[in-house]
């Protein structure tokens, strides 16, 4: 396999961290070319002293200018408008791993400098889809998804016609508080909520991951990559997060992708795709498994799900609004200033005050984002504990 320019959007994250072991264990393959992320300074000094790239970018202008003076001889960025000149480096694999709406622009960059994208980050994706995958095919790059959930359905669906597809089956752990209904949920608190049982996340994926939002919008981000119809979509619990995804198809046959828990796998399937590396993860014992289970959600004790199919089958403007507004809740419940159980609240209501439109365009996407925001704060403040 020939050796990989790439670029890491996110790379003091999970994900950005998982990326760079993958690379630490195949130096011959890859040649990190980009770092970018928002904040993190120290961990970032570290990345640049073992992967040596040629272009660094900090979206925190204050970060910027502190790595500058810690690193004189490193080539740095910054802003938004860093985020979207590193990710316009021409690279072989653009990896976009920025969290929230922020990635939306970044993303949009690397499909035009012709890149590669290997796309981790929900919400660019769940605030527009369609026009991102239009945008790539126009470009004729290839969006390959880097969430375990996709990668499986990627994978399954290969050497498959896109008829031939009944239904996909989109698995959840359940997420730390499966089996709870809502009274169970009054007192979470924030700590609670990223204690996922079988994967190690950041904070954000973590307590969408609790309120079920986050499968929530992998059904939004699934019928944008792979062109299905929500009705296509099932979501299944499964405790054991072995299986993490599978395809049913018209005549009866499904097919699923089973594997451990461990970014490292997708990550490299995306970064070496069509090729694979060589056991890049821990293989699963399948003489070890003792019962794979699976149940439906409960859509009572965790309405975002409900929402998330909701905002996925208005289409238009409406998942620009739930993502908009399930971040601005989502970090005031990690603040402390709203209950868990409220995220849901302030997601629904700025769902019902901010209009519907069917306006196709990136400028609609990101006035609805901003409108979303600004709504979702406004109600928040109503609920301040």
């Amino acid at each position: 396999m020939t050796r990989k320019r790439i670029s890491i959007l996110g790379s003091t994250g999970s994900i950005g961290r998982n990326t760079l072991e993958v690379v630490r264990r195949n130096p011959d393959q890859f040649t990190v070319s980009v770092l970018a992320s928002r904040s993190n300074v120290a961990l970032l000094r570290e990345q640049i002293a073992e992967f040596r790239p040629e272009l660094v970018a900090l979206y925190d202008e204050k970060a910027a200018a502190e790595l500058r003076e810690a690193e004189p001889g490193c080539n740095v960025i910054a802003g938004a408008q860093g985020l979207v000149e590193a990710a316009s480096v021409n690279v072989d694999v653009a990896l976009c791993a920025v969290v929230g709406a922020v990635g939306l622009q970044p993303l949009l960059a690397a499909i035009d400098a012709g890149n590669c994208v290997a796309v981790a980050n929900k919400e660019p994706l769940v605030m527009a889809g369609d026009y991102i995958m239009d945008r790539a095919r126009q470009k004729k790059v290839d969006v390959l998804p880097v969430d375990s959930e996709h990668s499986a359905i990627f994978q399954c669906l290969r050497g498959n016609a896109a008829s031939d597809v009944d239904r996909v089956y989109l698995t959840a752990s359940g997420g730390p508080f499966y089996g709870k209904d809502q009274k169970d949920l009054c007192n979470v608190t924030p700590q609670q909520a990223m204690r996922h049982p079988t994967w190690d996340m950041g904070a954000k994926i973590s307590v969408d991951s609790a309120t079920l939002m986050n499968k929530g919008l992998e059904i939004i981000e699934a019928l944008c990559l792979f062109r299905l119809r929500s009705e296509q979509i099932e979501v299944v619990i499964h405790p054991q997060s072995v299986i993490h995804s599978m395809v049913a198809f018209r005549d009866g046959s499904i097919i699923a992708q089973l594997g451990v828990t461990d970014m490292k796998a997708p990550i490299a399937f995306a970064l070496t795709y069509p090729e694979r590396l060589a056991a890049p993860a821990m293989r699963l014992d399948v003489t070890a498994l003792t019962g794979l289970t699976f149940g439906k959600p409960d859509y009572s004790a965790f309405p975002c799900l409900a929402l998330a199919r909701e905002a996925a089958n208005q289409g238009g403007n409406v998942p620009a609004v739930l993502n908009g507004a399930n971040e601005e809740a989502v970090a005031a419940f990690c603040s402390n200033r709203i209950g868990f159980l409220d995220i849901a609240v302030v997601v629904e209501r700025t769902m019902e005050k901010c209009p519907v439109s069917q306006e196709y365009s990136l400028e609609a996407v990101l006035a609805a984002d901003r409108e979303a925001r600004i709504c979702a704060a406004t109600i928040i403040k109503t609920m301040e504990r």
